[in-house]
């Protein structure tokens, strides 16, 4: 048992005060977990553009003060009651999107958008009382999809929580909470590009190359890497992209472009930047030969 369980833990944390303010180091008091809940020690955390979007509140509605971060690392400092699959010890991933194990999508083999758990932003509290683990002088600070990982420690559901070998190097497996499952995952389990296929990627950042990765361990031909950026192509070649295309290089939509490439369009089509345009131009570059063919 962790000598602190049980017990609030005082630790650093970097606060959003305001929408589009830098964010501040402030200590934070943190609550024990309750019922159902982990507390984590969080050891390496990444930046995500979504902790941007959120912080930058041009889309949503603003919650703050709030504690963001969801690409993480970390050890189970104590657990709450009712938790029985993990220890203080253990190393772990916080997860955005959970899994409570019971509900229908749960159960089912071709959904991960578990009832309770799946990514709620508005969501600044824990399901289990509706309050904050977080606060700074008596005051709560909100939480962000369930993990906020820019603090020291953090709590969150259980079944927001993935155990990992404590052999792999938490400073390099953080990003699997988030960037490389959502692109590796994208391509293996929705877009099921089959082996000598071709696959067109749209954006070369983490979650593009994940895509890309997946595509080249599902025995894809070709892998078409598109990105403004000419400098992510040499990166982009270790991760199976076999060909690079600047939309910049061409006067005429990129879509043609890779239609002209592949005489008449790709296999399977991976948008990776959340650019309406880009989703456009992902869907209209796959051919239409068969119904089975799809574009994500």
């Amino acid at each position: 048992m962790s000598s602190t369980a049980g017990q609030v833990i005082r630790c650093k944390a970097a606060v959003a005060w305001e929408a589009g303010k830098p964010l501040v180091i402030e200590e934070v008091e943190v609550a024990p977990p309750q019922t159902m809940e982990v507390r984590l020690k969080i050891l390496f955390t990444s930046l995500c553009h979504t902790d941007v979007y959120f912080w930058e509140a041009k889309g949503q509605t603003p919650l703050f003060p709030r504690i963001f971060g969801h690409e993480a690392g970390g050890i189970v400092e104590s657990v709450g009651e009712g938790v029985t699959d993990l220890q203080p010890g253990d190393h772990v991933l916080p997860v955005f999107t959970g899994e409570c194990k019971e509900c229908r999508h749960c159960k089912s083999e071709e959904s991960n958008m578990c009832d309770l758990l799946r990514i709620n932003t508005d969501r600044g509290v824990m399901l289990s009382d509706n309050k904050s683990r977080f606060s700074i002088n008596g005051k709560p600070v909100y939480h962000f999809v369930g993990t906020s990982t820019f603090s020291e420690y953090t709590v969150v559901h259980v079944g927001c929580v993935a155990k990992i070998n404590p052999a792999a190097p938490l400073d390099k497996v953080c990003v699997l909470s988030c960037g490389i499952s959502t692109g590796l995952g994208a391509t293996l389990n929705v877009a099921k590009p089959p082996k000598g296929s071709s696959v067109a990627i749209f954006g070369l950042g983490a979650v593009g190359l994940a895509a890309a990765e997946g595509a080249r361990i599902a025995g894809a031909a070709r892998i078409i890497g598109i990105d403004l950026n000419p400098k992510r192509f040499n990166e982009a070649k270790k991760f199976g992209v076999t060909e690079f295309v600047n939309p910049k290089d061409h006067d005429k939509p990129v879509q043609e472009v890779i239609a002209e490439m592949t005489d008449g369009g790709v296999d399977r089509s991976v948008e990776c930047t959340g650019n309406v345009n880009a989703m456009i131009s992902a869907f209209e570059c796959v051919h239409d030969v068969s119904s089975s063919d799809s574009s994500l």
